[in-house]
């Protein structure tokens, strides 16, 4: 009997042991991990310049959240992860969301022409182009951009020089004949989303700003978030600094109204608001299931409703991911979200000198 009981006493020993050994070589194996990445990322970091805050979710969990560089160089003000940025063109997916809110309540229909929404448009495109086109950039309506206005400048970006309305953007500036015809060819363009920035104007019958802030960013507690303006103080907000093509050192950014891109790219967020907006969208917190797949569902390009939708490829399979860049001048960044496997990526930036999508790739090739 007492050799039975020294029998099971060892047994005992030896799973329990066994498991304490298992349980210690996994924290181990995790905590390697994190040290290979925190090594893979300071040494991108630091080859390619990065100045800005990176923050990694997955599995619903933050695994990554680090800032590098200088928030104001002139008084050499480093960041943190608190600090703000312009998110340019990841406005769009926020316009997006605010237009199929009111698909489903039935106040927009996606095939209904623009000149339901905006009867004052004037352009043959009011009753060609569609508000699925307007989403997807396939209107055909001519970029903005690339119009050399009355008072077009240096560098190119003439009417971004002096503050206009939303109208005035609208009408004056991306109110052209079509350069073909809608839904033929993918033609990425500001002006398509300044269109539906004033569509959702018209409906809700007050500011752009109002309506993300009421629809969006009060709901989910986005507090450092919100529209830029020349005209109002944002604590935190980060200087942008851009690198010329034929120079190595880095200006200011070049002087232009920020608050001119509206809908279209004139938003400022944090690392952590933008990981608010991705845990609500995909967790069908802003819009239902059927809606989202609209969202993510690729067109010409690869391209959905404000995002890329791409795969690329891991050891053994492929990853399925969405991509929103945003960039205006210096101020630079990068939302990804891996659909398969519930990772995303937020990268921002105070300067052009990064290639901040090749940066979120290489990192999510570290993760998985």
């Amino acid at each position: 009997m007492v050799q039975i009981k020294n029998i099971i006493v060892i047994g005992l020993s030896i799973f329990l042991l066994s498991t304490s050994l298992y349980n210690k070589s996994v924290a181990q194996g995790k905590r390697i991990g994190e040290i290979e990445l925190n090594d893979f990322v300071e040494k991108y970091a630091e080859e390619h310049r990065f100045n800005g805050t990176i923050l990694i979710q997955k599995g619903g969990k933050e695994m990554y959240h680090q800032s590098f560089g200088l928030a104001e160089r002139a008084y050499n003000t480093p960041m943190t992860n608190e600090s703000v940025y312009p998110i340019c063109s990841i406005t769009k997916t926020f316009t997006a969301v605010l237009i199929l809110q009111l698909v489903e309540q039935g106040k927009i229909v996606l095939s209904e022409k623009l000149h339901t929404y905006l009867p004052q448009y004037a352009e043959d495109a009011a009753h060609k182009v569609s508000v699925h086109e307007l989403l997807n950039h396939t209107s055909g309506i001519a970029n903005p951009d690339t119009i050399r206005a009355e008072n077009f400048m240096k560098y190119g970006l003439g009417f971004y020089q002096h503050p206009y309305s939303l109208k005035d953007m609208v009408y004056r500036f991306s109110s052209r004949p079509l350069i073909h015809e809608p839904g033929d060819v993918f033609s990425y363009s500001n002006g398509d989303y300044l269109i539906l920035g004033l569509i959702l104007e018209n409906i809700y019958q007050k500011p752009y700003e109002n309506i993300v802030y009421e629809r969006i960013l009060q709901p989910l507690g986005m507090t450092n978030s919100g529209m830029l303006s020349h005209y109002k103080l944002i604590k935190g907000l980060t200087s942008s600094y851009f690198k010329q093509k034929d120079g190595d050192s880095l200006i200011p950014n070049i002087p232009i109204y920020m608050g001119n891109f509206y809908s279209a790219g004139g938003m400022y967020s944090t690392t952590s608001d933008l990981l608010k907006f991705d845990n609500a969208l995909f967790g069908l917190k802003l819009i239902e299931e059927e809606t989202l797949d609209k969202l993510l569902s690729p067109g010409l390009d690869d391209y959905g409703y404000s995002v890329w939708i791409k795969d690329t490829k891991g050891e053994n399979r492929k990853y399925k991911r969405m991509e929103r860049y945003g960039q205006i001048a210096g101020a630079n960044a990068v939302w990804f979200h891996f659909l398969e496997e519930d990772v995303t990526i937020i990268i921002l930036s105070n300067t052009n000198c990064t290639d901040l999508g090749d940066f979120a790739l290489k990192i999510a090739k570290s993760v998985f």
